[in-house]
Order: C-alpha cells, then sequence, then structure tokens
C-alpha cells in the first residue's frame, strides 16, 4: 500500500494531469504523504542554505535555523491551502480542502528532488561553473509553480484564466489571512502583557 502511494506521487512528476485527476475524482492521493513532501521542502531549503558552498551561498550558515525554515515552509504551505480554499468556494471550484492540500503538497516535489542535489554540486564547482547549480534551483521551483497551477485547475476543474485570476486573489486572501494572524497575535500579547502588570501590581499592594 506504501509503496503504491509512492509509485503514485513519482507517477504525478510524469502525468500530472491524470495524476491530479485521480487525486479528486478517485481518492488516490494521501495527505499525509503530501504533508512528508512539505517537510522535505522545507529541509531542502533549509540544507541549501546552511551546506551550499561559499560560491553560491551568500547566507550566514550560521544563522541558519533547521526550525525555522521547516516552520515557514509548512505556514506559506497552509496559508495557500486556506486562501485557495476560501476564494475558490465563492468562485465554484470543485476541489475540497483534502484535495487542495494533497495536491498541492505533491507539486512540491520537485523541490527535495532537485535542491538536495544542487547543494551536492555546489561542493565542487568554481565561480564559472555556478550555472550548474542556478540550472539546477530554476527547474526545481519552476516545475513546482507549474504543477501547483495545474493540480489547481483541474481539482477545480477551471479553465487557465480562471485559474490564474483564482490564483491571484488566493494571494490577496493569504495577505489577509497573515494580516489577521498577526492582529490577533498582537493583541494576545497585550492581554498577556497586561494580566502580567495587573498581577505585579496586586502582588506588590498585598
Amino acid at each position: 500500500m506504501i509503496k503504491e502511494k509512492i509509485r503514485f506521487l513519482f507517477y504525478m512528476l510524469t502525468h500530472p494531469v491524470d495524476a491530479f485527476y485521480e487525486i479528486r475524482h478517485r481518492e488516490k492521493g494521501s495527505m499525509g504523504l503530501a504533508l512528508i513532501v512539505v517537510f522535505l521542502a522545507g529541509v531542502a531549503f533549509c540544507l541549501d542554505k546552511r551546506y551550499s558552498s561559499f560560491v553560491v551561498n551568500a547566507a550566514d550558515t550560521r544563522e541558519v535555523k533547521s526550525v525555522m525554515y521547516i516552520s515557514a515552509m509548512f505556514l506559506l504551505f497552509f496559508l495557500f491551502c486556506i486562501g485557495n480554499w476560501a476564494v475558490t468556494c465563492l468562485t465554484d471550484g470543485e476541489g475540497r480542502m483534502k484535495d487542495i492540500v494533497t495536491a498541492t503538497g505533491y507539486a512540491l516535489l520537485p523541490l527535495p528532488l532537485f535542491y538536495i542535489p544542487a547543494v551536492l554540486i555546489s561542493q565542487v564547482i568554481a565561480g564559472d561553473e555556478a550555472v550548474f547549480y542556478t540550472l539546477l534551483i530554476a527547474i526545481a521551483v519552476v516545475w513546482a509553480l507549474l504543477l501547483v497551477v495545474m493540480g489547481n485547475m483541474i481539482i477545480h476543474n477551471y479553465t487557465i484564466m480562471k485559474e490564474l485570476k483564482t490564483l491571484l486573489f488566493t494571494i490577496v486572501a493569504m495577505v489577509i489571512i497573515l494580516f489577521i494572524l498577526l492582529l490577533f497575535y498582537s493583541i494576545f500579547r497585550q492581554i498577556v502583557e497586561f494580566v502580567k502588570s495587573l498581577y505585579t501590581e496586586l502582588i506588590y499592594r498585598v
């Protein structure tokens, strides 16, 4: 069963139209496996910033925190899924939240598949050979973006123009959701500080 799910995941790379159709209409995808791919994508970004050669990496490797990169990947992933679900509910999208999570997670597979070899290649290249590293990174990002667009279009049964409009509104929804989260976080911190100061005041008065 697990082998079949993994085989289907890689089948998606070469037959994305059929794979995304089966995710939506035949329950072929696995949310758990999709989240594992998201985790691996976060790990791949972290490895790239932490271990890529100084020839291609300007980041201070001592400042790279694995948890931050992986958490950021999951945050962006869920912001996209929630924002896309909210928008497509208003634009007659056929995909369910489960389908969005699964298809989007699967679409990120090129990131770990190409980022990790790029990190290894960066260790043995000179400055004028950095184009090979850049090419692998570009293939990973472009392929993943194309799969996200294609997967979203197929599971919602959209035309390409409607899909592009939906993605634009999804980005707007992501910004709004992030703003609301930051607002609630700010309010929560202020409440906590108020309670702490009130408690301190009561303790001193008693």
